[in-house]
């Protein structure tokens, strides 16, 4: 859902009142991302380990026949 011009000035608002009141912690909101791409991040990480598991399994079954 897209916002407004009127609610995107005022999260600029927001936004720039942040940086100027905790500079420390607006850097620590923007290095992490949204949440959507926080949980794809997950979710491939999470993908990528089965697949290697999955990997060293079928490597032991073979080592084992």
């Amino acid at each position: 859902m897209a916002l407004s011009m009127e609610e995107q000035r005022i999260l600029t608002q927001i936004e720039v009142r942040l940086s100027e009141d905790d500079p420390r912690l607006a850097q620590r909101l923007a290095r992490h991302g949204t949440p959507r791409r926080r949980a794809r991040t997950i979710a491939l990480t999470a993908a990528a380990v089965i697949i290697v598991l999955a990997a060293i399994g079928a490597a032991i079954t073979a080592a084992v026949l």
